[in-house]
């Protein structure tokens, strides 16, 4: 990788137009993703390790083993993720789905201003990428909002014109003692799902990215919008969150899984144990 970034670097493009697609959703219409693009957001901590996300090339090897295990049908991440992704030959016959608003640092005075720092629709076309997604935080108490209501509407409408599917991942937030805290009650969670599905000039290629929270049943009731669980952490308990998982999954109108770091940074550190158990959710045994 080294060395195409730094002596071949229209490699990159090449290898990108050159890989392996596949639709979006075939076979049963299930969907496990990988999701990659914490580091550059500045979120590397998993558990109590504030920094186990640092190391590329342990990120980048735990992304291969997942995406090499049956099941997986693709990765989320930000242009250099998916860049060294491609040069690996590891995106070949997966979903690439690229991460658009990075702007909204963890832990700085301007975290709720989710600008976008990543991909835009036109980069994303260009490099032959299957979907996009991006972040809403929504805070009533913080007039930046409007600013991220307004980029992601004119996403969705680009998205929806370059024929893009575009996942949107919505939370009412707000600042608790200082940092940015997203509210994970049912009630918040559906106010987020009204305001994100009304956001573009169509919704045709819109998709929402949802936490699994109490009373998922009235969440779903909330959207026609085909939806996508959020895996989050696992805590203290991943039995726990797994179990969870699996009811939400049988939900009219989920259609599948993005995790990140619960399967990449499992607390046993097996990745293909814990990537093959959440295939089983989402695929079947």
């Amino acid at each position: 990788m080294r060395a195409t970034r730094f002596g071949n670097p229209d490699e990159i493009g090449r290898v990108l137009s050159a890989r392996e697609r596949r639709p979006l959703v075939r076979g049963d219409g299930r969907l496990l993703i990988i999701a990659a693009d914490h580091p550059a957001r500045g979120a590397l901590g998993v558990g109590n390790d504030p920094m186990a996300m640092a190391n590329r090339y342990d990120l980048l090897r735990r992304l291969i083993v997942a995406l090499s295990r049956p099941g997986v049908d693709g990765v989320l991440g930000t242009p250099d993720i998916i860049e060294d992704l491609a040069i690996l030959g590891a995106l070949d016959g997966k979903v690439a789905v690229g991460s658009m608003n990075r702007g909204g640092l963890r832990g700085s005075v301007f975290e709720m201003d989710d600008r976008f720092t990543g991909f835009d629709i036109d980069s994303l076309v260009r490099a032959r990428l299957d979907a996009a997604k991006l972040l809403v935080r929504i805070s009533l108490e913080d007039a930046g909002t409007v600013r991220t209501l307004e980029e992601t509407a004119k996403a969705v409408t680009d998205s929806a014109h370059a024929k893009v599917p575009i996942l949107l991942e919505p939370f009412m937030s707000d600042w608790v003692n200082g940092r940015v805290v997203n509210d994970l009650s049912t009630s918040a969670v559906i106010s987020s799902v009204a305001i994100a599905s009304g956001l573009g000039g169509t919704s045709a290629y819109s998709w929402l990215k949802l936490p699994v929270v109490k009373d998922m049943e009235r969440v779903m009731e909330a959207a026609t919008l085909p939806t996508l669980l959020l895996g989050g952490d696992a805590g203290d308990d991943p039995g726990e969150t797994f179990a969870s998982w699996e009811a939400a999954l049988s939900l009219p109108g989920v259609h599948g899984l993005v995790v990140g770091r619960t399967l990449l940074y499992p607390a046993a550190d097996d990745v293909a144990t814990a990537v093959d158990t959440a295939v089983s959710l989402v695929h079947g045994s």
